[in-house]
């Protein structure tokens, strides 16, 4: 049953992805799931009941792509985590768009449903757990501060290469000068304080 009910929401999540929230009925997720008419309303009778099932499916999916990358990562030099976060970033943009692209209208949609947000700040929160962790391994000695700058940084990233797509599109050197510039910075200021 809850295969089904997997696939089901994958097919939803694609729709979203794809055409966006407005497209997103019951009619139309059957459609994109192959199932017949009606099935979709069988789990989720009501539009909103269906949009919270696709935002519970989506962050367990977010958490398996974030699991899968921490499972590997240990990154000794701002440039470890700056290929490791350009993997992440292509995937996100490439083999993962549909996924990305329903991240962000489920954002949008947060803002409007505040109820939401809940499901999504506990994805969160494991996120910049583990970037906090990365940037300690770096050399971070204010990760607190540095996971939102590298994070919102990579989420402006993601969004512009999927609305203004570069075939070429290679971001490590920008996060390998992003992440160096904030351990270089930090260090300075360090420096600074410890003269004084």
């Amino acid at each position: 049953m809850a295969g089904r009910r997997d696939d089901l929401l994958d097919a939803a999540i694609d729709l979203l992805g794809e055409q966006g929230v407005r497209a997103l009925t019951h009619r139309a997720v059957d459609a994109a799931a192959g199932l017949t008419a009606g099935s979709t309303s069988n789990y989720f009778r009501t539009r909103e009941a269906l949009f919270d099932a696709i935002v519970e499916r989506f962050a367990a999916r977010e958490r398996a792509n974030w699991e899968e990358l921490a499972a590997h990562l240990a990154p000794r030099t701002t440039t470890d985590l700056a290929r490791a976060l350009a993997v992440f970033a292509r995937d996100s943009a490439g083999r993962n768009r549909a996924l990305t692209l329903s991240r962000y209208a489920i954002l949008v949609e947060a803002s409007r449903r505040p109820e939401l947000r809940a499901q999504l700040a506990a994805t969160g929160t494991r996120v910049n757990t583990w970037f906090t962790t990365w940037l300690r391994l770096v050399g971070s000695t204010d990760p607190d501060h540095h996971v939102h700058v590298v994070g919102n940084y990579l989420t402006g990233l993601v969004l512009h290469q999927l609305a203004i797509p570069d075939p070429d599109f290679d971001p490590m050197a920008h996060l390998d000068a992003l992440l160096a510039s904030l351990i270089q910075t930090q260090r300075e200021r360090g420096s600074r304080d410890s003269d004084s």
